[in-house]
């Protein structure tokens, strides 16, 4: 799975899921053990937690980036490779 991106111990990623089980755009991202998939419309939470101090900055740079984010997801769903997105700062 791509590396989109990594910032204070919080590693995002994205991959094409043809036939997987979320079927609207999403990330995937990992802080320590904990994991999270988060919708990249609506920023909803569609499995998994994190930790509140890096939830909301996860969910941060995803408004900082939503339109990158987009573009990925469609580059990935179309079997193209995905390209990185700017860390949060």
């Amino acid at each position: 799975m791509p590396i989109l991106s990594m910032f204070y111990g919080i590693i995002v990623r994205m991959y094409n899921e043809s036939g997987g089980r979320h079927k609207m755009p999403h990330l995937h991202a990992q802080y320590q053990e904990h994991k999270i998939v988060v919708n990249i419309d609506t920023f909803e939470t569609m499995e998994g937690s994190f930790p509140k101090k890096q939830y909301h900055q996860l969910l941060a740079w995803m408004g900082i980036h939503q339109d990158e984010l987009k573009v990925n997801w469609i580059l990935l769903s179309g079997g193209e490779a995905a390209f990185k997105v700017e860390p949060l700062k």
